[in-house]
C-alpha cells in the first residue's frame, strides 16, 4: 500500500493536470486544496443545458468541453458545491516556481519571464518617463489590497484629450491568467519604441488614444506576496471578477472595489473598441455571453473582426494555435453562457464593442512560451486597434451656434439591445462601427429635430466621414424674441402658469429639461389666446428647469425658466 501511495504522489507533481485519487475524500482533499492556494478546479459531467445555466449561476464555470464541465471554486462557493454532491473529479494545477521571475528590471524587460510586483511597477513608471512625449501613466484604482491598477495612455500627444476615438486593452482580472499580462507590457513597449520607425504603428499613435492596463487582478496575481509563485483567478474577496460585473439576467453580488473603479474608468473614456484578455483556451470570443438564442445587432461585424484576430494568429504561429471551438473564433453563449461578464456589460451598458481574448490554453503560460505567444499575436493585437479607424465617424453640431451636440446614433431595423451609440457631449465626436454595406442612420438628440440620412456607404477597412449639423427646436432667433412667457407661480410646487404671446396660440408642444439638459416632459397641447397655459411638474424633483413652448404651424418657439420647490 505504501508503495501504491508513493507513486501516486509522484505522479500527482509530474503531472500538468492530475486526477486526484478516488480512494481520498474527496470533499476533504477539496478543501484541502482550496486552503492551500485559495482556488480549486474541477470537473463534472455535462448532463443539460439548463443544468449548465444554472451551475453557471452559483460558480465559475471556464470551459465546457468533452461532455465535461470545469469549475474554478473559492472560498465562497465550496461549500454550496459539496451540499449539491455533484460527481466529480478534482485537478490539480502545475506547481509555479520561482524561476519564473526575472532577477532586475532589465531581464524582465526581455519579455521572457515575469518581473515581481514591484519590478512591474517601476517599469510602468519607466515607460512614463523615457517617453513622455507618447505616453503618460494613469490609475484606474486600487485592489481590496491596495495595490494600484495601472493604466498606460499612449498618444502622439498624452496630455491632452484630443478628438480622437479612444480604444483599451486590459488583461488579467483573472489572477492566475498570466500570458496576457506579459504580453500588454510587451505591446507597450513595441509601440513606444517603434513610433518613429514603423508607419502602422504611427498611424496608431496619432489617430487614436489607446489605454493599456497590463494587470486588472494585482491582488489574484501576486496573492503570496511580491513574486509570481500561487496566483489565483479571483480577487483578495474570492470573488470572480469576470462574473461581479452588473447583469440585467441575474441579481448580483456585491460590486467589488476593481470592477466598481474599472466601470467609473471606462464610463469617463467611452471607449469605441476594447478586449480583455485571458487564457485557458485559444479563442476569440464575441457577445453575448449570457443570451444563447439573442444576436447582437453588429453580430456580424463582431464575428469579421473575431475572425481576422484569429486568422492572423493562424499566419504566424504553427498548426494547432488558435483554433479552439469554430477555429479560433466563437459567439460566447454558444461556447458556455455566463452572468455578470465584462464583455456584455461593456457592450450593452457603455455601448462600447468588446471581446474576450483567450490567449493561451494554459491558465499559467511557461516563461518559455512568452515569446512565443508575442509572435503569435502582436500583428493580430495591432490589427484590432486599427478597427476603431474604421467606420462612420464624424461630428454632431447645432446648426446654429456650431456646438456639439450629445446624439443618439441609431439605425432603425437594425439597433436593438442597446447597440446604438451617442455623440461625445463635449466635442460632438462619434464613431459608428460597422459591417461593410450601405446603411441609413438617424441623430436625435433633446431640443433638436431629427435628422435621418440615407444611402452612407461603409467599406471594409476604410473611415466613412459623416459630419452632421442638427436644427434646435428653440432658435437663437426664437429664443431672443422680447415676448418671453411669463411664467408664475415662480418658483412653483406642483403647477405653473405660463402666458404666452397670442402668436403661440394653436397647438405647441411643451418640451421641459432639466439643467443636465436632459428631457423629462415632451407632450402637445392646445393653447387659446389670452388664457394662461397650466403646466403640470407633479413627479418631478426640485430644481432648476428649462420649459420650451413651440408651435410649430406657426414657427414660433418661447423658452422661459422656473424653479420647482418642494
Amino acid at each position: 500500500m505504501a508503495g501504491r501511495v508513493i507513486i501516486f504522489i509522484l505522479l500527482l507533481a509530474s503531472s500538468g493536470l492530475t486526477t486526484l485519487s478516488q480512494s481520498l475524500n474527496q470533499d476533504d482533499s477539496l478543501r484541502s486544496i482550496l486552503a492551500r492556494d485559495a482556488q480549486v478546479l474541477v470537473n463534472i459531467p455535462y448532463t443539460s443545458p439548463e443544468a449548465l445555466k444554472n451551475l453557471t449561476r452559483e460558480v465559475s464555470v471556464i470551459a465546457v468541453k468533452n461532455k465535461e464541465i470545469s469549475v474554478y471554486l473559492s472560498p465562497l462557493t465550496i461549500e454550496w458545491f459539496i451540499k449539491r454532491k455533484y460527481p466529480y473529479t478534482i485537478l490539480q494545477k502545475p506547481e509555479i516556481k520561482s524561476f519564473m521571475s526575472a532577477n532586475d528590471i532589465n531581464s524582465a524587460m526581455e519579455w521572457d519571464s515575469y518581473p515581481s510586483h514591484t519590478q512591474y511597477d517601476s517599469i510602468m513608471q519607466y515607460f512614463a518617463v523615457a517617453f513622455p512625449g507618447l505616453c503618460r501613466l494613469d490609475t484606474i484604482g486600487t485592489s481590496i489590497n491596495g495595490k494600484l491598477v495601472l493604466a498606460l495612455k499612449i498618444s502622439d500627444n498624452p496630455l491632452i484629450d484630443e478628438d480622437e476615438p479612444e480604444a483599451f486593452y486590459t488583461s488579467s482580472m483573472h489572477g492566475d491568467e498570466t500570458g496576457g499580462f506579459i504580453l500588454m507590457m510587451h505591446l507597450i513597449d513595441y509601440l513606444l519604441n517603434n513610433y518613429n520607425l514603423d508607419d502602422r504603428v504611427k498611424n496608431l499613435v496619432n489617430n487614436l488614444e489607446l489605454w493599456v492596463n497590463p494587470l486588472a487582478n494585482p491582488d489574484g496575481t501576486y496573492r503570496n506576496g511580491n513574486i509570481i509563485s500561487s496566483p489565483t483567478r479571483f480577487n483578495a474577496n474570492g470573488i470572480d471578477l469576470n462574473r461581479n460585473f452588473p447583469d440585467p439576467s441575474v441579481q448580483g453580488g456585491p460590486l467589488q472595489k476593481e470592477n466598481s473603479d474599472m466601470i467609473a474608468f471606462m464610463r469617463k473614456h467611452n471607449f469605441v473598441i476594447s478586449a480583455n484578455f485571458h487564457s485557458g483556451a485559444e479563442v476569440v470570443n464575441y457577445p453575448w455571453d449570457r443570451w444563447p438564442f439573442k444576436l447582437h445587432a453588429d453580430n456580424s461585424w463582431f464575428n469579421l473582426i473575431s475572425r481576422k484576430y484569429a486568422d492572423t494568429a493562424h499566419i504566424y504561429s504553427p498548426a494547432g494555435y488558435m483554433d479552439d471551438l469554430d477555429n479560433g473564433v466563437t459567439r460566447g453563449s454558444q461556447w458556455y453562457i455566463i452572468y455578470g461578464g465584462r464583455q456584455d456589460f461593456v457592450t450593452y451598458e457603455l455601448q462600447g464593442r468588446e471581446v474576450t481574448i483567450e490567449l493561451d490554453d494554459q491558465y499559467v503560460t511557461s516563461p518559455a512560451r512568452l515569446s512565443l505567444l508575442w509572435q503569435h499575436n502582436w500583428r493580430s493585437l495591432l490589427g484590432y486597434l486599427e478597427n476603431a479607424l474604421y467606420g462612420i465617424q464624424g461630428t454632431v453640431l447645432n446648426e446654429e451656434t456650431t456646438m456639439p451636440v450629445e446624439a443618439r446614433i441609431f439605425i432603425k431595423g437594425h439597433d436593438k439591445d442597446s447597440s446604438h451609440v451617442y455623440s461625445d457631449s463635449v466635442s460632438g465626436k462619434y464613431v459608428r462601427l460597422l459591417y461593410p454595406g450601405t446603411w441609413t442612420i438617424s441623430f436625435s438628440g433633446p431640443g433638436f429635430y431629427d435628422k435621418i440620412i440615407s444611402d452612407i456607404v461603409v467599406t471594409g477597412n476604410v473611415k466613412t466621414e459623416l459630419n452632421v449639423n442638427l436644427t434646435p427646436i428653440a432658435s437663437v432667433k426664437d429664443s431672443t424674441l422680447p415676448r418671453a412667457p411669463v411664467l408664475y407661480p415662480n418658483p412653483a410646487k406642483t403647477n405653473i402658469m405660463a402666458a404666452l404671446p397670442d402668436d403661440a396660440s394653436g397647438t405647441v408642444n411643451v418640451r421641459i429639461f432639466n439643467m443636465t439638459g436632459l428631457l423629462l416632459a415632451d407632450y402637445f397641447t392646445e393653447v387659446n389666446t389670452g388664457i394662461p397655459l397650466k403646466v403640470n411638474l407633479r413627479g418631478m424633483p426640485a430644481g432648476v428647469y428649462s420649459i420650451i413652448f413651440s408651435n410649430y404651424n406657426a414657427k414660433v418657439s418661447y423658452r422661459g425658466r422656473f424653479i420647482l420647490i418642494k
